[in-house]
C-alpha cells in the first residue's frame, strides 16, 4: 500500500467516525497484509466515536481455509504485546492473530473488565492495599448499575471483527476461537454467558482476577440478576466450549496483575486459581440442576502463574497442536 492511499484511509475513516457514520466504515478500507501490523475499527454502539486499534499477525502461507483467533488482553490493553505473544504459533499452525486494543480513556474497567454490563462505578470505594496486589472494594460506597441494552455491551464486537477480518483475508471459516488473559478472562467468561450465540468455537478464559457466577437471582456483577438472562438462556451458555485456562501457580503467593477483594468476591476464593476452579464447579452444579449439557471444561496449567506470554503457549499447545 503506498504512503498516499495509506493517509486517504486514516482520513476517511476519521471523517466518518467524526460525523457519525462509524459503524459504516466501508470494509474495503481495511487491508491486513502478510506479517504484523495494526487497523482500527469505530467502537459499537454507545462508543461510536471511539477507536478500537486491532493488533495483526498474518502468516505469509495463510489461505482461505486457515483458522482465526482473537486475543483479548489484560489491563494493560497492550494488544500488541499480546499479539507478539502468539506470533510463533502464527506461523507454526497458519493462524490469523487478531488483538484489540481498548484504550483506558475511552473504556473504563466497567466498560472493559464489565463488558459494559454495567454504568461507570469510578474509583470510589476502590483502596489498594501498599506492597501488594491487592484491590480492596467497600461495597456499601460501590453501586453497581445493570446496563440492560445489550447492543451496548463490548461483546458484540467480537463476532464484528470476525466479519472484518474475515473479508479483509477472504477467508471460508465460519468460526473463530478466542483466548483472553487476566482482564481478557473476565471478558471471555463474562462473554460465554451474556452473549452465548456468538460464532466463537473454543473460548479459553484465562487467569481471571473474578467472576459473574452463573446465577440469575445473584445482582450483577457478582450473577446475572437484572441483565436480562434467565435458565433458557444459560443453558445456552453451558453449551458453549469455554476453557477455564488456569495458571498452577496463579495462588495466593503470585503477585503479578491486581487482585479485586471484597465480602461477595472472596466468596469465590482469595486468589485466581481458587476463583476460577470454583467458577467451574458452579456452573456444573447449575448446570445440573437445569438438567442440561455441560461443554466447559477445567485445565490447569503445571509451572505457570500470572504470565500471558507462558499461559499464551500453554493454549497455542492446547488448542492446535492436537
Amino acid at each position: 500500500m503506498t504512503i498516499k492511499k495509506t493517509i486517504l484511509i486514516t482520513i476517511t475513516v476519521i471523517a466518518l467516525i467524526k460525523y457519525g457514520f462509524a459503524q459504516n466504515v466501508p470494509l474495503k478500507s481495511i487491508q491486513i497484509n502478510d506479517g504484523e501490523g495494526s487497523f482500527q475499527i469505530p467502537g459499537g454502539i454507545g462508543h461510536e466515536n471511539d477507536i478500537i486499534t486491532i493488533h495483526y499477525y498474518k502468516p505469509i502461507n495463510m489461505t482461505s481455509k486457515s483458522r482465526i483467533l482473537l486475543v483479548i488482553p489484560g489491563s494493560g490493553r497492550n494488544g500488541d504485546s499480546y499479539r507478539d505473544s502468539w506470533i510463533e504459533t502464527s506461523k507454526k499452525y497458519n493462524i490469523l492473530i487478531l488483538s484489540p486494543s481498548y484504550s483506558k480513556e475511552d473504556y473504563v474497567y466497567a466498560d472493559y473488565h464489565l463488558g459494559g454490563t454495567i454504568t461507570d462505578i469510578g474509583m470510589e470505594g476502590f483502596c489498594f492495599k501498599k506492597n501488594s496486589n491487592h484491590v480492596f472494594m467497600d461495597e456499601d460506597k460501590v453501586k453497581f448499575i445493570p446496563i440492560k441494552d445489550s447492543s451496548k455491551w463490548i461483546y458484540n464486537d467480537f463476532d464484528r471483527l470476525f466479519k472484518i477480518a474475515k473479508k479483509a483475508v477472504q477467508s471460508k471459516q465460519q468460526e473463530y476461537d478466542i483466548f483472553g488473559h487476566s482482564a481478557g478472562g473476565q471478558i471471555l467468561h463474562r462473554f460465554v454467558l451474556l452473549h452465548p450465540n456468538s460464532k466463537a468455537n473454543r473460548i479459553l478464559a484465562s487467569n481471571s482476577g473474578s467472576y459473574t457466577l452463573p446465577e440469575i437471582n445473584t445482582d450483577a456483577p457478582f450473577g446475572l440478576k437484572n441483565l436480562g438472562i434467565d435458565n433458557k438462556n444459560l443453558k445456552t451458555s453451558f453449551k458453549k466450549r469455554l476453557v477455564l485456562f488456569l495458571g498452577e501457580l496463579d495462588n495466593a503467593d503470585e503477585q503479578g496483575g491486581l487482585l479485586l477483594r471484597s465480602p461477595t468476591v472472596d466468596k469465590q476464593g482469595t486468589h485466581r486459581l481458587a476463583r476460577g476452579i470454583y467458577f467451574y464447579n458452579r456452573g456444573l452444579y447449575v448446570a445440573k440442576a437445569l438438567n442440561t449439557k455441560f461443554e466447559w471444561k477445567l485445565k490447569i496449567v503445571s509451572g505457570v502463574g500470572h504470565n500471558q506470554r507462558k499461559m499464551a503457549k500453554a493454549a497455542a499447545k492446547y488448542l492446535y497442536e492436537n
